[in-house]
């Protein structure tokens, strides 16, 4: 007698399924109608509908997940929809607000949308590739599109919170917008979401970090994020060394981020590591 399926492993209802790419959907149409809005001099707006994409983006793959509806249709709408939400609209909000009418303004522009697809389809390519070391899917190759995409509205944020200034000045906003394309499609390793474990005595103290940044969002929005802006960068040198110091010890490759920390803080050198018992693969 066949074992009865589970709620989890039911496939779920035809509406259901449409659930995660509807989101997606939704996600192009906010950054498309951002470019719409930067047009009508309403650059506030323009903001808050690529932050809006960057959320729908953000739960359409937890949705499909918990739905049992992943597809490869999906997929690749989720990857156009990062090539538009990322890419294209801030690019073009940028231009149409702080460099209408220069063509050294749209060269750059034109630099930082080309790198989006360029690192959107490397990580697609990776993600395909099953002889990299376990660990190597705790870091991001390059900085992820949404990361570029904050840092690329950077100045207009300034400009929003504190009127123009050196900040919005052409060659600074070109000079920006290459170092956000440089970042997007270099090897600059960067930390992904799901390599970060929160202990549970840690928990009230991340709620209390929530709740603040809930205020800040509604009260400060701007100066948020440019702190957010200012925190991301702050934190790639201790990525990078986490990065180069994983890669240099083969024998902690298939241990959990957790018990890695735990290793470096307490044993710092490859004898100490070795006194736990942990042994080089293939050995």
């Amino acid at each position: 007698m066949t074992k009865p399926k589970s709620a989890g492993d039911r496939p779920p209802s035809r509406g259901l399924r449409i659930l995660p790419s509807a989101t997606t959907v939704l996600a192009i149409c906010a950054g498309l109608t951002s470019i719409k809005f930067a047009l009508d001099a309403k650059p506030w707006i323009s903001l808050a509908l690529i932050g809006a994409a960057a959320i729908l983006d953000g739960i359409d793959g937890g949705i499909a997940r918990a739905l049992n509806a992943q597809s490869r249709m999906g997929a690749e709408i989720d990857s156009l929809a990062d090539a538009v939400n990322f890419g294209v609209a801030p690019a073009l909000v940028i231009y149409v607000t702080l460099l209408p009418d220069s063509q050294l303004g749209w060269i750059f522009v034109l630099l930082y949308a080309v790198c989006v697809v360029l690192r959107l389809a490397r990580f697609n390519a990776l993600l395909d590739d099953d002889t990299r070391p376990a660990y190597t899917r705790e870091f991001f190759t390059g900085m992820p599109a949404p990361c570029g995409a904050v840092g690329a509205i950077g100045p207009l944020v300034a400009m929003l919170q504190f009127g123009h200034g050196w900040w919005t000045s052409h060659w600074f906003i070109c000079a920006w917008l290459a170092a956000n394309a440089a970042l997007l499609v270099s090897r600059v390793p960067t930390i992904a979401l799901k390599a970060i474990s929160v202990p549970e005595n840690a928990a009230p103290i991340l709620l209390i970090l929530v709740a603040a940044a809930a205020a800040g969002l509604l009260l400060f929005p701007y100066v948020l994020v440019l702190l957010i802006i200012v925190g991301y960068l702050c934190i790639m040198p201790f990525t990078i060394y986490s990065q180069r110091w994983v890669a240099a010890r083969p024998e902690t490759w298939d241990v959990k981020p957790k018990q890695r920390r735990a290793i470096r803080r307490a044993q710092p050198n490859r004898r100490s590591v070795a006194r736990l018992g942990l042994r080089k693969p293939g050995r």
